[in-house]
């Protein structure tokens, strides 16, 4: 985040998570509180602390940090892809609930949550999308919007009780 953003307090990257990164990518707060330090002592980021006041440290990155992320960004990425999604968690575990437990009522609560994400990425492209210094980042929000739209289209069809139009759509590709 600080090679793109220049020099950040740990409250600065918290706040650029929140509105990007974040959307796809989990962070504990504390993490990013205490992870420059580390990167720092590492010699990866430039430790700049204020003389007075606050004594806010503000972090930028080192010819060696910017090194390595460079040498990270171009290393094969062979992970499996991960997703965390507790409604999905839920719906898997379902049975072994109370039976009175409500299925479509947890898919009717997915739909508005994807429908929210989607709304929120999509006036992301409205904002940024004729934005040229943007367009490197918007392309994750590409992704984004697919994984909400097939996210949608999975629990509109669990609440309608009709799985089987995503099984013959799948058929049909």
């Amino acid at each position: 985040m600080i090679a793109l953003r220049g020099p950040s307090t740990p409250y600065d990257l918290k706040r650029a998570v929140g509105h990007s990164v974040g959307y796809f990518w989990h962070f504990p707060h504390a993490q990013l509180y205490s992870e420059p330090d580390r990167l720092a002592a590492l010699g990866l980021l430039e430790l700049a602390v204020e003389d007075r006041g606050r004594r806010r440290k503000t972090y930028s990155l080192t010819d060696t940090g910017r090194a390595a992320l460079q040498n990270w960004l171009a290393s094969p990425t062979d992970e499996h892809f991960e997703m965390r999604d507790i409604a999905e968690l839920k719906l898997f575990f379902n049975e072994a609930g109370d039976p009175e437990n409500d299925v479509p009522a947890l898919a009717r609560d997915q739909i508005k949550q994807h429908e929210a994400r989607i709304a929120a990425y999509e006036e992301m492209v409205e904002r940024f999308g004729d934005d040229a210094n943007a367009q490197p980042r918007m392309i994750t929000l590409e992704l984004g919007l697919e994984m909400e739209h097939a996210a949608l289209r999975f629990w509109t069809a669990l609440a309608d009780d009709d799985l089987d139009r995503l099984r013959a759509a799948r058929r049909t590709r």
